[in-house]
């Protein structure tokens, strides 16, 4: 059952408003005209660096630094957001079930499904085909490419108006020509810990401050560009969807005329075609994605034959899907995200040791027992002694999948979290007159 208000989330962090009660959110997102003339406030960003393993063209495994830009919209721009979200939302399904699409847009929907499911899914369709071939394509800067004239007809479309009302209107403007500001730039210039930024905050700051420091300093990026979304506002996802359902009728349409499905899960499509069809499937989708203004990345186009064995099938080469792999026999998790898994599990473990002898430097020193590892939080995270983390993740997957191959992926983990656990502690040698050496000579 849909809540009534599930478009309202209370959200953690600072920005240039203060946060505000369902009452108050309700009064406005639900007026067209309050709406229609409400200032949007810039996007806040930064961006996250994270460790991506991959394998280079001789196939060897290296580290890769992966920027993952992060922006988030003011308290009440969010409900605004969430609320026209939801609105879409309603009109969208209905375009789906009219067109039959229901099944092969999987992303960003209320399904009750996971990419778990949704790859198991497409890994079965294989199976029932038996000698098949699957096209895997990667659309290139999806959200940053989004074309606005698209985007706009095709918001109208679903209102089945000839242009956007006033409130959608500015709703469309502002997360179009949507403004940012660099999170670290309007820390410094405030002087807001960025460790500790709310201190007793409740917003960013005062208007009169936003415009005297933000705005009179130039902080403020407007999008110029006549393309391009935020990745990650309360509506971007399902804008998204809107852009491509014109593709997706098209794309829908070609798999079927050769015998086959699609399925769409974000800027991923797979379709699963008679071999004999795969370059005919691949040229028509060419074509088709050129007319919303996209482009396919050729660096992450997979085609995969399969075909029957005996009794199991085999593949020229495993199909990579949603973040497992299918060799036409094994279901697998990929390689790359145990690594990256494995290497977050070291990581977290050596930072808990830190956090252990600095507090045992000082229990020592007042003649204290010293403090034991602090298990809890490092099985919580990095152990299957959790309700949700990858390890449980990866146990469901197996399960839902029905894939011993998964199993033995996972087993060697828990014995590799207990090695490194195990490693010799720095502390266990130490003694009294030892450490208070150490402290004499750093002071």
């Amino acid at each position: 059952m849909v809540k009534k208000h599930d478009w309202y989330r209370m959200r953690g962090y600072i920005h240039f408003d203060a946060p505000i009660g369902l009452r108050k959110a309700t009064v406005i997102v639900t007026n067209p005209n309050r709406v229609a003339t409400h200032a949007f406030f810039p996007l806040v960003h930064y961006t996250i660096e994270s460790f991506k393993v991959v394998k280079n063209d001789q196939g060897e495994v290296e580290k890769k630094v992966k920027q993952r830009p992060i922006a988030y919209a003011g308290h009440l721009d969010s409900h605004i957001y969430s609320y026209y979200s939801r609105v879409l939302s309603a009109k969208y399904e209905v375009a789906l079930q009219e067109r039959g699409l229901d099944k092969n847009v999987i992303a960003f929907r209320a399904l009750g499904k996971s990419n778990i499911d949704f790859a198991n899914d497409a890994f079965e369709e294989i199976k029932k085909r038996r000698s098949c071939s699957a096209i895997a394509l990667d659309i290139t800067g999806f959200f940053d490419n989004l074309d606005h004239q698209i985007l706009k007809e095709h918001w109208c479309y679903l209102l089945e108006a000839d242009k956007l009302p006033n409130d959608h209107f500015n709703v469309f403007r502002s997360i179009t020509r949507f403004s940012k500001v660099c999170r670290d730039s309007v820390y410094e210039r405030l002087k807001i810990a960025k460790n500790n930024p709310k201190n007793g905050r409740f917003k960013i700051c005062e208007p009169e401050v936003f415009r005297r420091v933000i705005r009179a300093n130039m902080l403020i990026q407007v999008n110029t560009d006549l393309k391009g979304v935020p990745q990650g506002s309360p509506i971007s996802a399902l804008l998204s969807n809107i852009y491509m359902l014109t593709f997706d009728v098209a794309a829908k349409n070609i798999a079927e005329q050769y015998d086959g499905c699609y399925y769409r899960y974000c800027d991923d499509m797979l379709f699963i075609v008679p071999t004999a069809y795969k370059d005919l499937v691949e040229k028509a989708v060419m074509a088709e994605i050129a007319k919303v203004k996209l482009d396919i990345n050729p660096r992450k186009t997979e085609i995969r034959d399969f075909w029957p064995s005996g009794s199991v099938m085999q593949s020229n080469k495993p199909l990579q899907y949603l973040g497992f792999i299918f060799d036409g026999h094994h279901k697998l998790i990929r390689s790359a995200a145990l690594a990256k898994f494995s290497g977050r599990m070291k990581s977290g473990v050596r930072l808990a040791k830190k956090t252990q002898r600095k507090a045992n430097y000082r229990e020592i020193i007042a003649g204290k027992e010293v403090t034991r590892l602090f298990k809890h939080k490092i099985y919580e995270r990095y152990s299957h002694l959790s309700n949700r983390n990858f390890i449980t993740y990866g146990h469901r997957a197996a399960k839902i999948m029905q894939s011993q191959a998964i199993r033995k992926q996972l087993k060697p983990l828990w014995g590799r979290l207990q090695r490194e656990i195990a490693d010799d502690n720095p502390l266990s040698n130490v003694t009294l007159s030892d450490l208070l050496f150490r402290t004499y000579k750093k002071q």
